[in-house]
């Protein structure tokens, strides 16, 4: 499977990326935008939306009752060289399942996710599933 995206600079605060008709404004301009995602908080949340995808993929195999999830993430980042030294990740998952279960679903999630398993790769990520 192949991916693509293209980003274009719109003006001195800020760009576009495409991809299939989806739109996400970025934030590249030096001082940061309320509007929009600079590229730390874009690489979060692609990793908070593989995690919740995880979950979405394995809840009919598992045949898991999940309610609701909610992904909260930071990162540490240095300055010099410039990069990210620390991924840590928060999921809470409303759901009546053991556990047990709970735990199962955790290791799904981490097992299976493209992005998880490409950052994890580069940077320490750690992290808990727990019950809302």
């Amino acid at each position: 499977m192949q991916y693509q995206v293209t980003a274009r600079r719109l003006d001195d605060t800020g760009s576009l990326a495409t991809s299939h008709g989806a739109e996400v404004r970025l934030a590249t301009d030096r001082d940061g935008r309320k509007d929009a995602l600079n590229p730390v908080e874009l690489l979060l949340s692609a990793l908070a939306a593989c995690m919740i995808k995880g979950a979405e993929r394995v809840v009919p195999t598992l045949k898991f009752q999940l309610d609701g999830m909610t992904v909260a993430l930071e990162a540490d980042r240095q300055d010099a060289p410039p990069k990210l030294t620390a991924i840590r990740y928060q999921i809470t998952v409303d759901s009546p399942e053991a556990d047990a279960r709970l735990d199962l679903l955790h290791r799904n999630i981490l097992k299976y996710g493209t992005i998880s398993n490409t950052l994890s790769a580069a940077v320490p990520l750690t992290g808990t599933l727990r019950r809302a």
